[in-house]
C-alpha cells in the first residue's frame, strides 16, 4: 500500500509541474482546446434555450422572464464562479485540497440560502416588481422560474471545484466530456417538455437548465476521483502555511469581482424596465446576450489555461500572450461576421425564432458589442497573470469602475437621452469593458515584471493582497 500511495504521489507532483517549461503555441492550443469546447457547448445553451421559449406560447412574456430570472441565478452564483481559478492555483498536496473543498462546500452552502430568501412569497414580489418594476405578468412568471433554478448556484460551485483540479492535472478533455452530459441532460430534458407538456417557456427552460447543471456537477465529481485521491495521497511542506484565512485572502478578491460582474445584471435589468421600448428590450436581450457568449467563450475559456501554462517565474508569459493577441482577433472577428452580413437574419430570425420586429431590433445592440469579444480575451489574459502572481486585488479594483461606468452611462443614456434600452446597455457594457482592461494594464504589467526578476514574487502578491 506504501509502494502504490508511494507511485501515485510521484505521479501526482510530475503532473503538477508538466508544464513549467515554455510552452509553444501548439501545446497551449491541444491544452486550451477542449476548455474551449466547453464553453462553445455551453454557449449554444443560452440560443437553444431562447429558440424553444420563442416558439412556446407568449414568446415575448416568457423570454422576458427567463432572461430576469436568469439574471437573478447568477449574481446569486456569483461568489462561487472564480473557484475554478482558485482550485487550478492553490490545489497541489492533500492539505490544499481538504481545506478548498471545505470553503467551496461553506461557499455553495450560503449561497442556496440566498437563493432561497429570494424566492420567498414575501420577499420576491419587493424586488421583481417593486423593484425593477417588472409587469405582473411577467414578475410572476419570473417568479416560478427563479424557483426552479434553485439548485443551479451550488452545483456551479461543485463542479467548477472539481474541473479546476482537472485542468490543472492537464485533463481538460474531461472537462469537455462533462459539458457533453450537461448539454445532453439540458437539451433532452427541453425537447420532453416542449414536445409533451404545457408550460410556460421560461419555465420549461429553468428546469432544463437546473437537471443540465446538476448532471454535469455530478460527472465532474466522478471524473476528478482520480486526482483527489492522488492529491490525498500528496503531503508536502509546500502549504503549511495555508489557512482559511489566507484562503480568504486570496480568494475575496475574486469572489468580489464575479460579484460586481454579475451583479451588473439585474441593475441593467432595472435600466431596461425604465427605458424606452422595455419589454423589446428585455425580449431580446437573451437573444443578444447568448450570442455574444459565444465568442466571448474565446476569452472565457482562456483564463485557466494562462494561469496553468505562464509558468511560476511567468517563463511561459510571452507565448501565452501572443496565443491571446490571436485568439481575441478570431473572436472579434466572427462575431463581426454575424453582426455585419446577411448571417444576423439567419441567426435572430432562423435559428433563435424571433419576429421580423424583434430581430431587426437586436440588430444594433449586436453591431455595437463587436469589438467584446476581444476585450474579453485581454481581460482573462490579464486576470490570469495576476492570478497567477497571487495579486488579486486589482482585478477586484478594474470590475467595480467596470460596473461603476456601466451604471453612469445607462444613467445618461436612459434618463437623460431616453434611448432605447438594448441599445443603451450595449453601449455602456462597451465603455465599461475599455475601462477594466485600461485599468489592469498597468498592474498586469508591474507583476509580469517582479516575476521575472523575484522568485518569491508570489509571496510579496500575498502581502500585497493581505
Amino acid at each position: 500500500m506504501r509502494a502504490v500511495a508511494s507511485q501515485r504521489r510521484i505521479r501526482f507532483i510530475v503532473m503538477m509541474h508538466k508544464n513549467e517549461g515554455i510552452p509553444t503555441w501548439r501545446g497551449i492550443f491541444v491544452f486550451w482546446l477542449p476548455l474551449f469546447a466547453t464553453w462553445l457547448m455551453m454557449s449554444v445553451e443560452g440560443p437553444f434555450l431562447a429558440a424553444i421559449i420563442a416558439r412556446l406560447a407568449e414568446p415575448k412574456y416568457n423570454l422576458a422572464a427567463y432572461g430576469v430570472a436568469f439574471s437573478f441565478a447568477l449574481i446569486v452564483e456569483a461568489p462561487i464562479i472564480m473557484i475554478m481559478s482558485a482550485s487550478t492555483a492553490l490545489v497541489t498536496n492533500r492539505r490544499s485540497y481538504l481545506m478548498l473543498r471545505n470553503f467551496t462546500n461553506s461557499a455553495n452552502g450560503i449561497i442556496t440560502l440566498i437563493m432561497i430568501i429570494l424566492v420567498l412569497p414575501p420577499v420576491f414580489p419587493l424586488v421583481a416588481e417593486g423593484l425593477i418594476g417588472l409587469p405582473p405578468k411577467v414578475a410572476h412568471l419570473t417568479h416560478l422560474t427563479t424557483a426552479l433554478l434553485l439548485p443551479w448556484p451550488a452545483a456551479i460551485g461543485v463542479r467548477r471545484f472539481y474541473q479546476g483540479l482537472l485542468i490543472r492535472n492537464n485533463r481538460t478533455r474531461l472537462v469537455a466530456y462533462g459539458t457533453v452530459i450537461r448539454l445532453g441532460g439540458m437539451a433532452g430534458t427541453a425537447l420532453l417538455l416542449y414536445l409533451l407538456a404545457d408550460l410556460p417557456g421560461s419555465v420549461a427552460g429553468a428546469i432544463s437548465l437546473s437537471v443540465g447543471v446538476t448532471a454535469e456537477a455530478a460527472t465532474s465529481y466522478f471524473m476528478a476521483r482520480r486526482t483527489v485521491r492522488d492529491a490525498l495521497n500528496t503531503v508536502d511542506d509546500s502549504d503549511e502555511g495555508m489557512t482559511y484565512r489566507s484562503i480568504y485572502r486570496f480568494y475575496y478578491p475574486l469572489a468580489m469581482t464575479s460579484i460586481l460582474a454579475l451583479g451588473v445584471h439585474p441593475l441593467i435589468t432595472f435600466f431596461l424596465g425604465q427605458s424606452r421600448m422595455p419589454l423589446e428590450s428585455l425580449a431580446v436581450l437573451p437573444v443578444i446576450n447568448s450570442l455574444v457568449f459565444i465568442f466571448r467563450s474565446f476569452g472565457l475559456s482562456y483564463q485557466e489555461v494562462a494561469i496553468a501554462k505562464v509558468g511560476k517565474k511567468f517563463e511561459g508569459y510571452i507565448p501565452v500572450r501572443n496565443f491571446a493577441i490571436g485568439l481575441g482577433a478570431c473572436a472579434m472577428a466572427g462575431l463581426a461576421l454575424i453582426a455585419f452580413t446577411p448571417l444576423a437574419d439567419i441567426w435572430f430570425r432562423l435559428l433563435s425564432g424571433l419576429t421580423v420586429e424583434l430581430a431587426h431590433f437586436a440588430l444594433l445592440p449586436t453591431q455595437l458589442l463587436v469589438l467584446i469579444p476581444a476585450a474579453s480575451v485581454l481581460l482573462s489574459f490579464q486576470r490570469a497573470m495576476l492570478v497567477a502572481s497571487k495579486r488579486t486585488a486589482p482585478i477586484t479594483l478594474a470590475t467595480g469602475l467596470e460596473v461603476t461606468t456601466i451604471i453612469l452611462v445607462l444613467v445618461v443614456a436612459v434618463w437623460q437621452f431616453d434611448m432605447i434600452g438594448a441599445v443603451a446597455a450595449s453601449i455602456a457594457l462597451f465603455i465599461g469593458r475599455l475601462v477594466a482592461n485600461s485599468w489592469l494594464t498597468p498592474p498586469l504589467l508591474r507583476a509580469v515584471r517582479k516575476a521575472r526578476i523575484s522568485p518569491d514574487a508570489s509571496k510579496e502578491g500575498e502581502k500585497n493582497n493581505a
